[in-house]
């Protein structure tokens, strides 16, 4: 049984650390700013479908069905309304949420849900055989799928009208910058951007080029380097509890590196265009409480699911139990939407669990100061995500054992000698460069507004900074011989 990430056909793969993404986005920037205003969002509806199309053509069908599924459905449902027949909406609703999602589950889930009943079965004393599907994962289809269901959804409670264009509501599900990772945007932030055309403003692009290259230094400079120690010591059986604690550490800042990165280079090529994304990550290994970690981490995400899941599964309103039975609900969703396996339920088990022990210690927490709760929160934090990097339930449970009862602390700096595919020069560059990312997101914390205080310099200055970021990111990213630039981690999602 096998489910693996859609992978490119030919030489076009559009991955934003790639050179061929730093051919395509100056000539669609081109492009876009030098065609006449009425074909601007045809423009980017085309560099978006090639964009999607370099991983694999075929399942730009798939991006397409979902489009047109939830567009006409949309326009269906303002139809039924205006001939008051609003019982007729949910049904059509219904249906086409089913449509969408089943996709979903056939490219996702399906192998993971016949294996799960088959073990089910197997506890009844019932073998039985379990067909093996060979499926590829369609890249960013999660985050494709929830942005169209959202629009339909909102469509359904009248927050907003039916999108009558095709073309521009096509653009929406697919604009490439947040098209396979996020964020997961709203019908009331891009959609009615897509109405103006946009001019270029050399101050907006200023912005737009710094943000990005923040971006790619949060995934090339450290996310990569990261990955270098993280992957060896998850690959080796041989190592210790110290060596996976301090791995799972590593990790914490790898995904956070990688995800945010991607994120930040999305929002500041979609600012070059002139289009504004949501914020995705805001300091989230600031936070005092699961609680506020999610309101933090992957917002996009945690916003989608409260309005489209918690709310209407009452909330807050119906009592404690149902608050925290809601939140636990919210949480399994949020981990089988990462993947499908049993450790990805347990990482959202253990978050929702996290979450709704913050509710019941509250008025013990809220003697407590914030910096001891934050690095409490970061800890627990790290627990879970040595379940989300583990390649199964039981190993998460086999390295989580040997974390609590066979650590072998003494092993932990002969082991960062030798070992994890880099020396102790490079891992003290990288611990570096964690605090530097630490002490920036300590600022944006503050709300120290950094970036406005870059601009309020001479234009030297700035010169010299935006020359000073693209030469670290040339000589201290993971570049050079032998140098394969990582698919970011969330385009699995």
């Amino acid at each position: 049984m096998r489910l693996s990430l859609s992978c490119p056909t030919g030489d076009l793969i559009l991955l934003f650390n790639s050179i061929q993404f730093l051919i395509f986005f100056p000539i669609t920037v081109l492009g876009y700013f030098l065609i006449p205003k009425k074909c601007k969002n045809l423009w980017l509806l085309i560099a978006s479908y090639i964009f999607y199309m370099g991983w694999n053509a075929k399942y730009a069908i798939l991006l397409l069905f979902s489009t047109g599924v939830t567009f006409f459905a949309s326009l269906a449902i303002e139809k039924v309304i205006a001939d008051n027949l609003r019982k007729k909406t949910k049904l059509i609703l219904i249906i086409s949420l089913v449509l969408i999602f089943a996709l979903l589950f056939y490219y996702k889930y399906l192998n993971f849900s016949v294996s799960f009943v088959a073990k089910l079965f197997s506890f009844a004393g019932i073998t039985l055989s379990a067909p093996k599907f060979d499926i590829i994962l369609p890249v960013g289809i999660s985050f494709f799928t929830f942005q169209a269901a959202g629009y339909l959804i909102d469509v359904y409670r009248g927050h907003i009208k039916a999108e009558h264009n095709f073309l521009k509501y096509a653009l929406f599900v697919s604009f490439f910058p947040q098209l396979v990772a996020g964020p997961i945007e709203r019908s009331h932030n891009l959609l009615f951007q897509l109405d103006k055309t946009y001019t270029f403003d050399f101050e907006r692009a200023k912005t737009g080029i710094f943000t990005m290259l923040y971006g790619y230094i949060l995934k090339m400079v450290i996310a990569d380097r990261a990955s270098i120690l993280v992957d060896f010591v998850y690959s080796n059986n041989m190592a210790t509890g110290i060596q996976i604690a301090f791995a799972t550490f590593i990790f914490a800042f790898q995904i956070y590196c990688d995800f945010a990165g991607y994120s930040t280079i999305a929002i500041g090529a979609s600012k070059i265009l002139g289009i504004n994304l949501m914020q995705n990550f805001n300091a989230p290994y600031f936070a005092f409480s699961f609680k506020d970690f999610w309101r933090r981490w992957h917002i996009s995400l945690s916003t989608w699911f409260r309005d489209y899941l918690y709310i209407p599964l009452g909330g807050s309103r119906k009592g404690k139990f149902r608050k925290n039975l809601n939140t636990m609900i919210v949480m399994l969703v949020s981990g089988v939407w990462h993947g499908a396996g049993m450790h990805f339920v347990a990482w959202g088990f253990l978050n929702g669990a996290f979450q709704i022990f913050d509710d019941l210690t509250l008025k013990i927490r809220e003697r407590i100061p914030k910096i001891i709760q934050i690095p409490i929160t970061f800890t627990g934090v790290c627990l879970c995500w040595l379940f989300f990097r583990a390649s199964s339930l039981s190993k998460a449970i086999f390295y989580l054992k040997k974390i609590i009862f066979d650590p072998q602390i003494s092993t932990i700096k002969s082991g960062l000698d030798s070992k994890y595919g880099m020396n102790k020069h490079e891992l003290c560059f990288l611990l570096l460069c964690i605090i530097a990312l630490m002490l920036a997101d300590f600022l944006k914390y503050k709300e120290v507004p950094l970036k406005e205080k870059l601009f309020s310099k001479k234009w030297y200055i700035q010169s010299a900074f935006f020359v000073a970021a693209v030469t670290f990111i040339a000589v201290f990213g993971v570049w050079g011989a032998g140098y394969n630039a990582a698919s970011f981690i969330y385009f699995q999602f």
